[in-house]
């Protein structure tokens, strides 16, 4: 049964639906490539594919537009995979669990893949369309996006003809978004020791957070579970003796960690009411913005083994030390932030803990500058860094006959100003925009909320608005 059957723009709510029975967490994209291919191969359409997962579908010119020059559509083909601590899914090899209420899609109980889902079946809706006037399409879809934009780093733009490109990676409706941060990933390692370890063995969970992207609502004060955690141990070690077993929270650098957990050995039986003191002037503190929160602690066997007291002190520090969240705002425009960093995944292994971060700026002096400032703190502590899929700004483009098109396109279908806007998260348009000379580039698309979250929701008159409004800019092109 068709979940989605009836909703409008049908076309691309049928695409929807059939990309989201296919396992597409990044790393694991190969079906959703596969399908693009045989969707090109059945309908005769040109299309390449490069070593690094990228797929290209080429369309000719619709409604009498064979004279104009083509346009470039380009979206990604990965999603983040999280879910709600109860839910049950096999994210790698089963799919995703689409809702409907009519006004908005989503999935029960893990994210929903409309970023970029949407974009995705937007593409293919297009170009299964015989009724549609558009210039020559070069549909781009990349992969990669969510882990450092590893696709759009290696794409060979040279297969390209167009000089102007819509991407549809943005999630607030009436905003175009025609400037974006830079940004890097970066990870930090300890390495540390274990030992054998007697006591009572306690786990240590921080849940319910409410998360989110680390890029369009770091600014927001969601709280980041691993640097909670960070909290509780720092505390908790002032009042009580402890090691560390293992340290996890999070699986993506670029969403905001909603649950944290840590096992540890401690010769006191009192770790849960010391933990509950702890915990409730944290929950207390951050209630505002996360009223679901929970910290709790349960007993559980001793694993005999634990990390040494001074790799437990050191792992406590960094955890305390490391920044996360808003560092800077912009000057130059109100409410959007400049720099920020996000420490998404927290880790632990026999010899090792990690913790990864997505480093974010509108200007690259202030990203190295914080980068600086990582590596500093990771020298302090004898760790390890690594830094790994960077990718530039996208800057501001005074002249954008493109920008202009489809701002009045926008005007003219829902009578309202579009907003011209700058956006904190990354976007792949920086990337073409340094591969192709002259590229006119503009983001868009339709309303999508909390995602990265089990929460996200996509909007479906959104979707339908923003639907239209990029048939009505194709026509003028």
């Amino acid at each position: 049964m068709k979940i989605l059957n009836g909703i409008k723009p049908e076309k691309v709510f049928e695409y929807f639906e059939e990309i989201s029975a296919i396992p597409r967490g990044s790393g694991n994209t190969g079906k959703i490539r596969a399908y693009c291919e045989q969707f090109a191969e059945k309908r005769g359409l040109k299309y390449i594919s490069d070593n690094a997962g990228n797929i290209v579908i080429f369309k000719p010119a619709g409604g009498g537009c064979e004279s104009s020059e083509p346009v470039i559509i380009q979206g990604h083909l990965d999603m983040v995979c999280e879910k709600t601590a109860e839910t049950e899914i096999d994210f790698k090899n089963e799919p995703i669990r689409l809702e409907t209420d009519g006004e908005y899609v989503f999935a029960k109980g893990t994210t929903l893949g409309g970023d970029d889902g949407i974009a995705v079946a937007m593409c293919l809706a297009l170009l299964d369309s015989d009724d549609v006037r558009h210039p020559p399409l070069e549909i781009v879809f990349t992969d990669g996006e969510e882990t450092g934009m590893f696709g759009a780093t290696a794409f060979d733009a040279s297969v390209l003809k167009g000089k102007r490109m819509i991407n549809l990676d943005s999630e607030q409706e009436g905003i175009l978004w025609v400037s974006c941060a830079g940004g890097v990933r970066a990870d930090i390692e300890l390495n540390a020791v274990k030992a054998s370890a007697d006591g009572f063995a306690f786990e240590i969970s921080v849940s319910g957070l409410h998360g989110g992207h680390s890029g369009t609502e770091i600014h927001k004060g969601y709280a980041n579970a691993n640097k909670v955690m960070g909290r509780i141990l720092k505390s908790l070690s002032e009042k009580s003796d402890f090691r560390i077993v293992s340290l996890c929270g999070g699986k993506m650098d670029n969403a905001i960690t909603r649950d944290s957990r840590c096992e540890i050995v401690s010769d006191s039986e009192n770790i849960p009411e010391i933990i509950e003191k702890i915990g409730g002037a944290i929950l207390d503190e951050i209630k505002e913005a996360d009223p679901e929160a929970k910290i709790s602690v349960i007993l559980y066997e001793n694993k005999k083994s634990a990390f040494d007291s001074r790799s437990t002190e050191t792992a406590v520090a960094l955890l305390c030390e490391l920044p996360s969240g808003v560092i800077a705002m912009s000057r130059e425009i109100d409410g959007l932030v400049e720099t920020s960093l996000n420490l998404g995944i927290l880790s632990s292994s026999e010899d090792k803990i990690g913790f990864s971060f997505s480093v974010r700026s509108g200007k690259d002096s202030e990203k190295e500058k914080l980068v600086e400032r990582l590596r500093s703190i990771a020298e302090k502590y004898s760790c390890g860094i690594s830094f790994y899929g960077a990718y530039p700004a996208w800057e501001y483009r005074e002249i954008s006959p493109l920008r202009d098109k489809i701002t009045a396109a926008y005007k003219e279908l829902f009578g309202k100003d579009m907003t011209v806007a700058a956006v904190h998260a990354g976007l792949e348009c920086g990337i073409f925009c340094g591969k192709i000379s002259g590229l006119d580039c503009v983001s868009l698309g339709p309303d999508i909320f909390d995602i990265h979250t089990p929460s996200e929701r996509l909007s479906v008159p959104s979707t339908e608005r923003m639907w239209n409004c990029l048939l009505r800019v194709l026509e003028t092109l």
